[in-house]
């Protein structure tokens, strides 16, 4: 008996010891990638973009190329950790790029392309994209890189390297990784880093055109950290808007942008507050219009919660959509209905002119 327990000691010894290795090896691992530089790539069908003319823009968070309609991810409350198998995984990156390239914008926001995580088998999804999108400068900025997340256990989501791609057919004249902060402590470890991207191209009246691909926080406690990043964002166009320059941020803002989409979509099935409307008067605070598309005679939602395959009664919403400056005017915005075929996401599209840039 005594020989039993002692055995028993030692094997609990050991995996006690393992998993204070293991927590040692996430936060001493965990880092955060910092402000940096971009290197715009590609060969773009113009070299600026002109004041008055209609141009088109698109934005799509592609969940790693694994959230095809019958997945469910195990942080929304689902089973899988990883693209349900390579072959699968590259057979839906390139659905979405084909939708992607016959969208034909001028202007495209792709989030959530992973370049070497274990969840997407190692698979850089940047290729995917480049290689239909030719007449395009682009540029890629890494969200986060994350340690080896040993959970779940029989499946581990594992290490994740993520980023988003901007593309312009306009020349990007330079670009920048701007770090947007996080939460403290052991929640950290579940949203990762984030941050935005900022490019610039040239307009035809000697103002800019400043780009701003955001991916901001969904795994928090209560939702205030995604507000403090959206308002650095804000602040940022601000600034740009300032100085005569035309300002467009896009992404997923991780935000009910309709207040409430269950009023359009439906009460769910299931309760989830991960999505909270943004607070009221933020965004009138700035000189910035959010578009939040929506077709009020066929209202479409930009995004279900990936608790279980796709289906009725599930919870869907709108957190997908753009700001402008205001002397940035649009002609049109819709959520592109894919019944959440490749992604847990819709595509966004909308249209705009430039107008005169204004001084203030």
């Amino acid at each position: 008996m005594k020989k039993f327990f002692k055995i028993l000691s030692l094997i609990v010894c050991t995996v006690l010891l393992a998993v204070i290795v293991y927590v040692a090896y996430v936060f001493i691992s965990f880092h955060r990638i910092g402000d940096m530089p971009l290197t715009p790539e590609g060969q773009p069908a113009s070299e600026s973009v002109e004041v008055g003319k209609e141009y088109s823009f698109l934005s799509y968070n592609i969940g790693f190329g694994a959230y095809e309609s019958d997945y469910g991810f195990f942080m929304d409350g689902g089973k899988e950790s990883r693209a349900w198998s390579k072959e699968r995984l590259e057979k839906n990156l390139n659905n979405i790029s084909s939708l992607v390239e016959k969208q034909n914008s001028d202007f495209a926001f792709i989030q959530e392309v992973d370049i070497g995580s274990t969840r997407s088998y190692g698979v850089d999804e940047r290729p995917y994209f480049s290689s239909v999108l030719k007449n395009y400068s682009r540029v890629f900025a890494q969200n986060y890189d994350s340690p080896y997340l040993f959970y779940p256990i029989l499946e581990p989501h594992g290490a994740s390297d993520s980023g988003i791609l901007t593309f312009s057919k306009s020349r990007i004249t330079t670009s920048e990784r701007v770090e947007l902060p996080i939460e403290s402590g052991f929640t950290k470890l579940l949203d990762l880093d984030r941050c935005y991207s900022k490019s610039r191209v040239r307009t035809g009246d000697g103002h800019e055109l400043v780009l701003y691909n955001f991916h901001l926080s969904a795994y928090t406690s209560d939702g205030k950290i995604a507000t403090e990043q959206l308002e650095i964002i804000l602040k940022d166009m601000e600034s740009e808007f300032k100085n005569g320059n035309y300002c467009i941020a896009g992404g997923d803002f991780n935000k009910d942008i309709l207040g409430d989409s269950s009023a359009w979509f439906g009460k769910a099935d299931k309760d989830f507050t991960w999505a909270q409307p943004i607070p009221e008067g933020l965004i009138e605070k700035y000189p910035a219009v959010l578009v939040a598309p929506l077709d009020k005679t066929n209202p479409v939602p930009s995004c279900r919660n990936a608790d279980s395959a796709y289906h009725d009664g599930q919870l869907v919403l709108t957190i997908d959509g753009f700001l402008v400056s205001p002397n940035v005017t649009v002609t049109s915005s819709e959520v592109i209905d894919t019944a959440f075929a490749y992604s847990d996401h819709n595509p966004v599209r909308m249209t705009f002119k430039l107008g005169a840039a204004t001084e203030e």
